[in-house]
């Protein structure tokens, strides 16, 4: 557990970003008042979780390969954090959408029929605790990997 435990700190890092980012939406409006505007400004995101990637393998470069890193390690370490983060990120998902902003669906269903995107039905399909846990999951994952191989191919020194 040792060798993973900058990886486990950053996860844990990272989860409390995702929740006080939602906090962040949801002060702002993004969450009923401004939905409009919700996609656009949940994309920004991707700045602050690459800045976190960095910093973690950043850390795991000096503290546990005595600043000297490969691609390959980094890009482990990358993998690594991507799943914890997954692991983590239900329950991150859970308390976002249950706590911090329980009627966030509803609001987004709404919008989504009234300006004629979706179908109630497809709304409903798509917009809801289950299908968001699953897609964030699965998505995050795979940025997450995608974030590692390119902050590894940047803080690499050694062939």
């Amino acid at each position: 557990m040792k060798n993973f435990s900058i990886e486990i700190k950053w996860a844990l890092r990272f989860t409390l970003l995702t929740l006080a980012w939602a906090i962040g939406e949801k002060a702002i409006g993004l969450h009923d008042d401004h939905i409009n505007n919700y996609g656009m400004c949940s994309f920004l995101f991707v700045f602050p979780a690459v800045l976190f990637f960095f910093q973690a393998i950043k850390e795991k470069k000096k503290y546990d390969y005595n600043n000297s890193m490969t691609f390959r390690q980094g890009f482990v370490c990358g993998i690594i954090l991507s799943f914890i983060i997954s692991l983590l990120n239900p329950l991150a998902q859970f308390v976002i959408y249950k706590s911090i902003t329980p009627h966030f669906f509803e609001t987004i269903i709404a919008y989504k029929i009234k300006n004629g995107y979706l179908t109630l039905e497809n709304a409903k399909v798509y917009f809801n605790l289950k299908t968001y846990i699953i897609e964030s999951t699965f998505i995050g994952l795979s940025k997450g990997i995608i974030t590692g191989a390119i902050v590894s191919m940047f803080i690499r020194n050694k062939k």
